[in-house]
């Protein structure tokens, strides 16, 4: 009986030990897969960045556009040569000027674009006091105003 016994958890063991080669196995490959698609390239995040330079409101992953298309595959074959994000950046730049970003870059060129919405908020909020203020003045000179008793 002993042996009979010690051949079932023998063969228990063995179906365990295949068990966890396969989970194992299993384990692995998706490991592989999802590192392998870490290491994609993706063009589209950069193109999504890039202006077509004939539709202008589009970026060049969404313009339907031939030129598009040209800037499109200039970006991805500059991406698969290892260039960075950056690099390909400043080659558009160099070649189709600060234009070509969505997002321009803070240079003394171009601060007025991110200096001029901050400066005209405070001028607005400084007129709009300033009216306030002087309505209020106004109110509290004028003779034709009710009093808080409803008479004048």
């Amino acid at each position: 009986m002993d042996s009979g016994l010690s051949a079932a958890v023998a063969a228990t063991h063995e179906r365990g030990a295949v068990m966890c080669r396969s989970w194992l196995l299993m384990a692995l490959m998706i490991a592989m897969w999802s590192v392998r698609s870490a290491y994609g390239i993706d063009a589209t995040s950069i193109a999504d960045e890039l202006r077509c330079m004939q539709c202008q409101n589009e970026s060049i992953a969404d313009s339907p556009v031939g030129l598009a298309s040209d800037l499109r595959r200039e970006v991805r074959n500059m991406l698969l040569a290892g260039k960075t994000d950056d690099e390909v950046r400043d080659y558009m730049v160099s070649r189709y000027g600060e234009f070509i970003l969505f997002r321009p870059r803070f240079s003394a060129r171009n601060a007025w674009l991110w200096l001029a919405p901050p400066l005209f908020l405070l001028i607005g909020l400084g007129v709009a006091v300033r009216v306030v203020r002087q309505r209020a003045a106004l109110a509290a000179t004028d003779p034709d105003v009710p009093d808080d008793d409803g008479r004048s």
